[in-house]
């Protein structure tokens, strides 16, 4: 079909605001020169030119075109200008798909393990594939001191697909800030930081762990450390490298503390009589998930600080360890918050094994240290002799 080259402005409008899927019944063309508005005058048969910025009925511009070619506007814009979009039949469908990827985030197996992850998952954009991508890296940290690299070709099967720059290192970094409760990185030594403090690249020497009442049978350094210090009454301290190269006898339960003193505390009370325990010393290094690890078969039950960051290193602890939250419930908080004050408990955030429990801290506000709850711990604790 031929329409004269003046009328172009024209089906370039009226095929734009078509595609936005929304109901038309006039279109604004402009600015048109004095050919452009003879054009659709003569078209529309109009008495005089429509102006530069001419205003078109669409009932009008369909009856001349019907006219002039037998076929309706649609086919002919079709013609002219290509398809005629839904553009809001596309936002729809655009937001039906974020909110459906946003349900299966946030019930992510990886996200509802670590509720420190809620606001990663709320406010993250990416699309699935690297969001799948993003979770199975974190449900393998913390690791156990591996170098960068080796991790993401073990995890990924390409060594350079965590490297500084690539979307999938924001994604993985931004999520570690939020279950350490870390400001974002602002340069390569922060960077660096925060897969020290995931189990990545630590040094096999600094990276060490605090264990005591270990009586295995194992010839290696390690197993043989335990054995001497839990006969002696004392904890030992094993490094990474020690444990990388032993494979810890788990005996059939473990106790897992946050605080060396209160290692030091079962120490002074049980002496060689102590049982299996492991302390985090905080956030767990390297050797400290190493070790856990190894113990994975034994019964592992867990103990913190009641506090922002306590809950944090519970939940994550127990997300990758297999441990079972011991003394953690919203009850054992209360009744110890009850009985003396304590520092604020900072940012807190929700934990899979009792809902109510980050609220109750929020709400009373008072940090209740592992230390203060020690002495009634302590006493239901068996002896290993």
């Amino acid at each position: 079909m031929n329409f004269r080259p003046e009328l172009t402005p024209l089906w370039h409008a009226v095929h734009t605001r078509l595609s936005s899927g929304l109901p038309v019944s006039r279109v604004r063309v402009g600015p048109l020169d004095a050919d452009q508005q003879a054009a659709i005058a003569d078209l529309l048969g109009l008495e005089k030119l429509p102006g530069p910025q001419a205003n078109i009925s669409l009932p009008r511009l369909q009856e001349a075109v019907q006219e002039a070619t037998g076929q309706d506007l649609r086919t002919v814009l079709t013609d002219l200008r290509g398809p005629i979009g839904d553009r809001a039949a596309e936002r729809r469908k655009a937001a039906d798909e974020r909110a459906e990827l946003r349900t299966w985030l946030a019930t992510h197996p990886v996200v509802e393990a670590q509720p420190a992850l809620g606001d990663w998952a709320a406010t993250i954009r990416a699309d699935k594939q690297e969001l799948e991508k993003a979770l199975e890296v974190l449900s393998r940290l913390p690791a156990a001191g591996v170098p960068l690299p080796v991790f993401a070709e073990n995890v990924l099967g390409e060594t350079h697909a965590l490297d500084d720059g690539r979307r999938l290192t924001g994604l993985v970094q931004k999520a570690l800030t939020a279950i350490y409760d870390l400001p974002q990185p602002q340069n390569a030594q922060d960077r660096r930081a925060i897969w020290e403090r995931a189990g990545i690249a630590d040094d096999e020497l600094s990276s060490t762990v605090l264990a005591t009442g270990f009586r295995t049978t194992g010839q290696d350094v390690a197993n043989r450390i335990l054995r001497v210090c839990a006969d002696a009454g004392q904890a030992a301290v094993l490094t990474l490298q020690q444990l990388r190269k032993s494979e810890i006898e788990p005996p059939q339960d473990v106790w897992i503390f946050e605080n060396p003193s209160v290692l030091a505390l079962a120490l002074d009370r049980f002496g060689d009589r102590c049982p299996p325990m492991v302390c985090t010393s905080g956030w767990p290094s390297s050797a400290g998930i190493l070790l856990l690890r190894q113990l994975a078969k034994a019964n592992l039950h867990y103990h913190g600080d009641f506090d922002g960051e306590g809950l944090r290193i519970a939940a994550n602890v127990i997300a990758r360890t297999g441990a079972r939250p011991w003394r953690m419930t919203s009850d054992d908080y209360l009744a110890a918050a009850a009985i003396g004050d304590g520092p604020p408990v900072g940012r807190v955030t929700d934990v899979p094994w009792d809902a109510a429990l980050a609220g109750h801290l929020r709400s009373v506000g008072t940090t209740v240290s592992e230390e203060r709850v020690a002495p009634v711990l302590l006493t239901e604790l068996p002896t290993s002799r």
